[in-house]
């Protein structure tokens, strides 16, 4: 019998324990990118006030842009020479069909762009402000009716118009080494409405712009 036990145990397969599960590698997030004409603007618009709020400078690494959000952060490579320039996006532009960014006329001297005026480039997001909309989603419109230095102004302009509107809300940007406070109210998700409200709140005297973002 014993030795039937020990025939029965020599037989029997190897229990080899299963390797542990290969660790899931994270795979990168692309980049968002844009590529197209860019071109610049600088004497005509120099010391005006942007879409941000700030005062347009043209010696400033800026450029206006529909495509990204205001405060966003893109890095810009001249396609024909490879140069590149990191900007921030404080306006909006350009309005010439077919174009995705207007630079600083900084910015575009240093991509190499200055004298022909424009240049097919590669726009890639480098930051965004917290809880704006994706590269690439629908834009969307804001009523703003103003834009402060200070966060107890607009608090207080917020206040104000809170028992008219429920959905006007304080939005801070940092731009050109600034922080600004936007009275805002929407989003809307078309022009037409939000060109309603910007003439209802028109009664109240205050800067009504509508910002497209």
């Amino acid at each position: 019998m014993s030795a039937l036990f020990a025939a029965c145990s020599l037989s029997r397969p190897a229990q080899v324990p299963s390797p542990p599960p290969a660790p899931a590698v994270p795979q990168p997030t692309p980049t968002p990118q844009v590529v197209g004409m860019a071109s610049w603007y600088g004497p005509g618009f120099h010391g005006h006030k942007t879409s941000a709020g700030s005062i347009y400078d043209q010696k400033e690494l800026t450029a206006a842009s529909i495509a990204f959000p205001l405060g966003s952060r893109v890095m810009v490579t001249n396609l024909d020479n490879g140069l590149s320039v990191e900007v921030t996006i404080t306006d909006r532009g350009p309005f010439l069909k077919g174009r995705k960014i207007d630079l600083s006329e900084k910015a575009a001297r240093i991509i190499g762009m200055l004298n022909h005026g424009t240049a097919r480039v590669r726009i890639s997001l480098i930051s965004k402000p917290a809880g704006s909309r994706e590269v690439g989603a629908p834009l969307r419109y804001f009523v703003q009716v103003g834009s402060f230095s200070e966060q107890r102004n607009a608090e207080q302009l917020r206040s104000k118009l809170a028992a008219y509107y429920a959905d006007v809300h304080v939005d801070r940007l940092d731009a050109d080494h600034r922080r600004y406070y936007r009275v805002r109210m929407g989003a809307f998700a078309t022009r037409s409405a939000a060109e309603a409200r910007a003439s209802d709140s028109a009664r109240f005297g205050l800067p009504v712009v509508i910002v497209t973002e």
